[in-house]
């Protein structure tokens, strides 16, 4: 069942009049968002073949209903700890444009959510004090009810040269 609700804007856009779908999921206890135009599909985990000699961020491929798609492991670009994946860990596979072409990757979420509605008006920063992701991949956070939402900026987040080199 999709629950609808809203929340906020991208810092520096005044308020659009068109609101943006959003889906919601976790890692690791925190809650991030996605755009819903760029999600293509939700998968159970699906077996994966690593990739010798892969970036660390991108180190699987997975066969989607016969197309193959690399699997990003968005933990690795936030700084996170891997965790195993359990019953309700999902695949989010997307649809993003790679030198002006669609192309599909996939993400391993621990669980999938809902899908929100925002006007991204009232979208703050990520307090620097408080950053625990670099930065460059995160548009900014929003109240959701009681859930601080951190929404991600697929434009960098998903491209190999951007930013700063992560540490391991």
């Amino acid at each position: 069942m999709q629950i609808v609700n809203q929340i906020t804007q991208k810092p520096g856009q005044p308020g659009t009049a068109e609101p943006e779908m959003m889906l919601i999921f976790r890692l690791s206890g925190n809650v991030f968002a996605l755009p819903v135009g760029e999600v293509h599909e939700i998968l159970d985990p699906l077996p994966t073949t690593s990739v010798p000699n892969a970036p660390a961020f991108a180190p699987a491929l997975i066969n989607v209903r016969g197309a193959i798609a690399p699997l990003i492991d968005i933990r690795q670009r936030l700084r996170m700890p891997t965790v195993p994946a359990d019953d309700q860990a999902r695949i989010i596979v997307l649809e993003l444009p790679v030198d002006g072409v669609a192309t599909r990757l996939a993400i391993l979420a621990d669980a999938v959510e809902e899908v929100i509605e925002t006007d991204r008006a009232m979208v703050k920063p990520v307090p620097e004090l408080g950053a625990r992701w670099p930065e460059h991949f995160v548009i900014g956070v929003a109240r959701h009810g009681d859930t601080l939402v951190v929404l991600l900026d697929t434009d960098t987040l998903f491209r190999p040269d951007s930013g700063p080199s992560i540490q391991a």
